[in-house]
């Protein structure tokens, strides 16, 4: 792992200041960019920590704050009440503006000096939906989303279901999911499968053992060997096409 240094930054989307956490390699070089999306609960401590560890792999990693508009500096735990408030923030998002947010946050990085022009991004639960969706901008060439719930059945702010988007991904895109998540059932994978198939996106399915928020450390449903196998795919899935 590379030494790497963390600061808070803000992007603009227009005039709507978007706040944003920035973890980077020290030294000379240039390294690719990924663009770190939430859960529900805001860019907590989790979210910092994800984008502190991507960062020592050598990428320059950035989370933007998703609910900005709606809450600005919001960041909660994991209590049931944490996760009715960051639910409702979830609700009044929208896709365009997600799409936009993160359209400011890859012309951030590309006006930094030490990013390559190759980005990727990874994000969980909420923020596992939303890189499905920022899949299908052209400049995202790999894709590591996380049991992003409601992929088959709407987008935000609604429209059609954001998995009608699926023929718009150009890039590589790994998703991962719990065979015991209550949010996301086996006919939903099996459906995001097959159109991901359908429209020859190059792609992995990964299944674990696990409920919903496996991955993160500080929910009650973290699973470690699951998140220990799934982290090892994202450094591949990043080692290999950024």
């Amino acid at each position: 792992m590379v030494e790497t240094q963390a600061q808070s930054v803000t992007l603009h989307t227009g005039d709507i200041p978007i706040e944003a956490y920035v973890a980077k390699p020290i030294g000379a070089g240039t390294w690719p960019g990924i663009v770190v999306f939430q859960e529900v609960f805001g860019v907590n401590e989790h979210i910092r920590s994800v984008t502190d560890r991507i960062a020592q792999l050598g990428y320059v990693a950035i989370a933007p704050a998703l609910y900005q508009r709606q809450a600005p500096g919001f960041e909660v735990g994991y209590s049931p009440a944490d996760l009715e408030l960051g639910r409702t923030y979830k609700n009044q998002t929208t896709a365009a503006d997600l799409l936009s947010d993160t359209r400011a946050t890859l012309v951030y990085l590309q006006q930094q000096e030490p990013v390559q022009s190759s980005f990727g991004t990874i994000g969980f639960c909420f923020g596992g939906h939303v890189a499905y969706l920022a899949a299908t901008l052209p400049e995202i060439q790999a894709t590591a989303s996380f049991y992003g719930a409601g992929i088959t059945m709407m987008t935000p702010g609604g429209g059609a279901p954001t998995l009608s988007l699926t023929p718009q991904i150009s890039g590589v895109l790994y998703a991962f999911f719990g065979t015991e998540d209550p949010l996301i059932p086996p006919t939903d994978v099996a459906q995001i499968q097959a159109e991901l198939q359908a429209h020859q996106i190059r792609h992995q399915v990964f299944m674990y053992p696990a409920d919903h928020g496996f991955f993160c450390d500080q929910r009650a449903s973290y699973q470690p060997e699951a998140a220990a196998q799934s982290w090892l795919q994202v450094q591949q899935l990043f080692k290999q096409y950024l």
